[in-house]
């Protein structure tokens, strides 16, 4: 079995290193596909895991990047043959599972979605998790039976992966969209996905108040902390806000008023152990709804040997949009 390289996370009495080695197929875990990785991408939980910022990795050593799309070359999973093209997001690659920052992973099938028709390997890692996340937010503001004709919709950590692509989704589904963000220099940029206003951060930062002046009636929340009991505050009568993320912490300093006097909901979003129905149907909405000129216009790109350094620069928030990262 030929060795293939791998990015590699250790732990020693010293502290985590990470470094570039070679790996043999032996070595990978256990599951019933194999796939020939292309293309990985890089979400903030993945710069959580590359600079030990927090306890993302549960074992060692580990190949982290919890996003990989590729080709399968082996399978005993009947759903899958070699050949296929498939998507993998979450399910523990990166934390608890070798992950994508390799040329080769063993995983279970029931993980693995097809790659949807009309997205090609590097659109689907320029989605990514974070794409996946805010499609799956949408669903959960839309199941709820919001509308755009409601009022506005906010989206926290606006210039981030997660809220770059949410902007974008909720500007094609007629929303008008409010942008928040702490760097009001990306405001051209965020008003080319579609936001029709732009926030300071720095208005969603301050005292929370039990009940603030209705301004939205759903919202996207990509950070969590005094942000979102702020976004909660002033959301509209029976609105909706979808969390997804914990960028400003993970405690919710809020007080009960915006649920029990304005019937505010609070929807949860998972995307790491959502079922695979849900999976499909959110992967076959971003093939057919999100733009993909305003895709290619948050993406950048950089080969592994990269990911290390822009890593850090996603947890100190000088990443923009979305970073899709070149395996093979």
């Amino acid at each position: 079995m030929a060795p293939f390289k791998a990015l590699v996370i250790d732990k020693t009495e010293a502290g985590q290193t990470v470094g570039f080695r070679e790996f043999n197929e032996a070595d990978l875990m256990d599951g019933d596909v194999t796939v020939l990785v292309s293309h990985s991408t890089l979400n903030y939980k993945d710069g959580l895991a590359l600079t030990g910022k927090a306890p993302v990795v549960r074992r060692f050593p580990m190949i982290p990047g919890v996003d990989l799309v590729g080709t399968v070359e082996a399978s005993s999973n009947p759903e899958f043959k070699p050949g296929d093209a498939v998507i993998l997001n979450g399910w523990g690659l990166g934390e608890t599972h070798l992950g994508a920052y390799a040329e080769k992973v063993r995983v279970k099938g029931d993980w693995l979605i097809p790659l949807p028709s009309g997205l090609t390997p590097h659109q689907a890692m320029a989605i990514g998790t974070a794409g996946y996340t805010a499609m799956l937010c949408l669903m959960a503001l839309e199941k709820h039976g919001l509308k755009p004709e409601r009022g506005p919709a906010i989206v926290t950590g606006a210039v981030g992966g997660v809220g770059s692509v949410a902007v974008a989704l909720l500007a094609r589904a007629g929303w008008h969209v409010i942008a928040s963000t702490g760097r009001p220099e990306e405001a051209d940029y965020l008003k080319g996905l579609g936001a029709g206003e732009i926030l300071e951060r720095s208005e969603l930062t301050g005292p929370v108040r039990p009940l603030g002046k209705e301004r939205w009636a759903a919202g996207v929340d990509t950070v969590g902390s005094i942000p979102l009991a702020n976004v909660l505050s002033m959301t509209k009568y029976s609105g909706a806000v979808a969390a997804c993320g914990l960028a400003a912490g993970m405690d919710l300093p809020a007080t009960v008023a915006p649920f029990i006097l304005r019937n505010v909901a609070l929807l949860g979003v998972d995307s790491v152990m959502a079922p695979k129905a849900l999976r499909l149907e959110a992967w076959n909405r971003l093939a057919h709804e999100l733009d993909h000129d305003k895709l290619a216009a948050m993406t950048s790109t950089i080969p592994l040997n990269e990911v290390m350094e822009a890593g850090r620069r996603i947890v100190a928030g000088q990443i923009k949009g979305r970073v899709v990262v070149e395996i093979a």
